[in-house]
């Protein structure tokens, strides 16, 4: 016997969450399906217990620099054991039972098991039939990407799942990969006293970014120990040959003939959607294999929604509870739509690289009239109070509109100061407005003023020649 709901929702984590919670007291029925633990991958072993893992980290790098700032000795010894079950505590020690309790009270049904979807109205869960009678929502994320390297099915490799809840601290680890999740995750081990090499196969680290960024945050990096390889792929793996034998040690065989060994390898080469469970059913899918949806309503097909990471619309967890809104939103008759345009993004590193809108070259590549400005936080009352170095502010718009189009900060402090720009951004605020805001002295966020203001002054420039 099939078990009817108007809703079924695929997936139990994030936007599955929001969307029990925007259908609480709808009236409409919800089964949610999850394999794993309520609340998907970022409070096991994503963001939570990674931004854990660094603050254990950070604060390891303000003793030493206390030793510049304040004390002339500070000692301590790393006590990784419990770095490693603070990180595990704020991963819930991997027990879903409070989560799963809190979508339960929304009057949602939690059914445990691997769910696959067989058309646009059924699910099976091993062999219990799900009807829904209005809708189905696809919202069961994405996992780590294992690049087809030579010699990687040898290795006992770390995913972000290993390394953002560790067991171990490694003397030595490479990871390929220098995206977020890599530099993030190499500089907390690098802090811990792991010697960390990030290996980047592409021109430039942290490509998703302006490379502003990049150029910023190295040094930094650097200055933790970390080597970083750039444009130099891996081409090969195999395990370290010893007198005695040690599981996990791997040597790392690079294009340019090179070669480097470290006791762990870390695989952060990138993510892709879980698209065994709703491939069969024949669904639309993006080149790169993402669930595709229609950017405003969410919808894959009539009465079929897509959430979160398995969109390809961006991994972060934010916007997944963001389109699990719009989504219930819609399912009680509502007219939402999402809007994509103003969707923040923070690589959680000391110091913070935050960003949001259209990069420079993206601007020009739609036709935009771009203005940049581009100043150092590291120069201003703040940077030099905090003895900060190497920042960037970068900020795009749009002249013809005199309106903010995008914005990048590395500094202390980026993921908070971002807020104002992501508003300013989705409600098109003109950079007359802008340049007019106060910000407080000597807060780090005061930096925006004058580019916000060199901004307004170009885009008055042009007007006044067209005039």
């Amino acid at each position: 016997m099939a078990q009817e709901f108007d809703v079924v929702c695929l997936g139990g984590g994030v936007a599955g969450e929001a969307i029990a919670e925007g259908l609480r007291d709808s009236g409409l029925s919800l089964a949610v399906v999850e394999r794993e633990l309520v609340g998907g991958e970022c409070p096991y072993w994503g963001c939570v217990p990674s931004k854990t893992l660094l603050r254990s980290a950070e604060t390891l790098s303000e003793a030493r620099r206390a030793r510049g700032l304040a004390a002339s000795q500070v000692t301590w010894s790393v006590d990784f054991p419990k770095v490693s079950k603070r990180v595990l505590w704020m991963a819930r020690d991997l027990d879903d039972s409070r989560p799963a309790a809190a979508m339960a009270a929304t009057g949602a049904t939690l059914i445990r098991g691997e769910g696959a979807l067989t058309d646009t109205r059924t699910v099976m869960v091993g062999g219990e039939k799900l009807t829904a009678r209005r809708a189905v929502v696809i919202a069961n994320g994405s996992t780590a990407v294992v690049p087809a390297i030579p010699g990687i099915d040898t290795i006992d490799f770390w995913t972000n799942r290993q390394a953002a809840i560790p067991t171990e601290l490694p003397s030595s680890l490479a990871i390929l990969g220098a995206g977020a999740i890599g530099i993030e995750l190499g500089q907390a081990f690098a802090r811990l006293g792991s010697h960390v090499t990030l290996i980047e196969a592409s021109e430039r680290f942290l490509g998703l970014e302006e490379p502003e960024a990049g150029a910023a945050l190295r040094p930094h990096l650097e200055g933790d120990g970390i080597t970083l390889i750039v444009g130099d792929p891996c081409v090969r793996v195999e395990p370290q040959v010893r007198d005695g034998p040690r599981s996990g040690d791997v040597v790392v065989h690079l294009r340019s003939g090179a070669s480097l060994s470290a006791e762990r390898l870390l695989v952060a080469s990138g993510r892709r959607a879980n698209a065994e469970a709703w491939r069969s059913a024949g669904l639309p899918q993006t080149e790169r294999g993402w669930l595709k949806v229609n950017p405003q309503t969410l919808e894959v097909l009539p009465g079929v929604f897509g959430a979160g990471d398995v969109t390809g619309l961006g991994g972060f967890t934010h916007l997944a509870y963001y389109h699990g809104q719009v989504i219930a939103r819609r399912l009680r008759g509502i007219d939402a739509t999402a809007d994509h345009t103003a969707i923040p993004r923070v690589t959680f590193t000391d110091p913070e690289v935050a960003s949001v809108g259209l990069s420079e070259a993206t601007a020009r590549a739609r036709g935009l009239d771009v203005v940049v400005a581009v100043a150092n936080p590291a120069e201003t009352s703040r940077g030099y109070i905090h003895d900060f170095q190497n920042g960037t502010l970068k900020l795009i718009a749009d002249r013809s509109r005199g309106v903010l189009v995008g914005a990048t900060l590395v500094t202390p402090r980026a993921g908070e100061i971002i807020g104002e720009l992501v508003l300013a951004i989705k409600l098109g605020t003109p950079l007359t407005a802008l340049a007019d805001v106060v910000h407080p002295f000597p807060a780090f966020n005061r930096v925006l003023g004058k580019s916000l203001s060199d901004l307004a002054t170009q885009a008055e420039r042009r007007d006044f020649a067209q005039g």
